[in-house]
């Protein structure tokens, strides 16, 4: 299944891999199932829907170590939770077909512990393997849809946001399909990962 709304004249070979960043802002549908028969996983359109990631779990839901694919099955990241338990940290390991790249993680997030907010806030660390690593925040639990979150930067712009799809008449889609909509010149596989281990986080693939 290569597309959400297959058109009638469509190629037989797959479309050329995305670029992962982008000067305009980019929007992904979200589907938290899997291309796989009597699998687990979700899967991300672009907007003329065709398939440009997934993650795939054969056996069950959820898991320590996932792996974030495009929609050819090249490993574009490998996530694994390095601590069990509430404050445990995932991170996630950019893939280049080589050792050296599972050496250090490309990202980490962790939870942040927050006595008097009940709502969940999520510390991103982006090139742990630099001097000097970029931070995002994951906040969840917005007002007008629980579901929601943003990934936003240190000065709290907004880098990413993921809510519910509603369709072209203002229905609200089901609770598995979300929009994802990602910010210019932002990396497309990067985000993917992070909404992923956030899926992960709250047992949602």
């Amino acid at each position: 299944m290569a597309k959400v709304h297959p058109q009638l004249a469509s190629s037989s070979s797959p479309p050329p891999p995305p670029s992962p960043y982008a000067s305009r802002r980019e929007t992904f549908t979200i589907w938290m199932k899997s291309l796989v028969l009597h699998g687990n996983g979700c899967t991300a359109f672009d907007a003329k829907g065709d398939v440009v990631y997934r993650i795939d779990n054969y056996n069950k839901k959820g898991g320590n170590q996932v792996y974030l694919m495009d929609l050819r099955g090249e490993v574009l990241f490998v996530i694994h939770r390095k601590k069990p338990g509430v404050l445990g940290c995932w991170e996630g390991y950019r893939s280049n077909g080589s050792e050296e790249s599972m050496e250090k993680p490309c990202f980490k997030v962790r939870k942040v512990c927050r006595i008097l907010n009940a709502k969940a806030t999520y510390r991103v660390t982006v090139g742990c393997d630099r001097a000097q690593p970029d931070y995002y925040k994951i906040e969840g639990g917005l007002r007008t849809d629980k579901s929601a979150y943003k990934i936003v930067d240190e000065l709290g712009g907004v880098v990413a946001e993921v809510k519910r799809k509603q369709s072209s008449s203002g229905v609200v889609l089901g609770g598995d399909v979300f929009t994802l909509m990602v910010e210019p010149h932002v990396d497309h596989s990067l985000i993917m990962g992070i909404v992923v281990v956030y899926g992960l986080i709250n047992h949602k693939l």
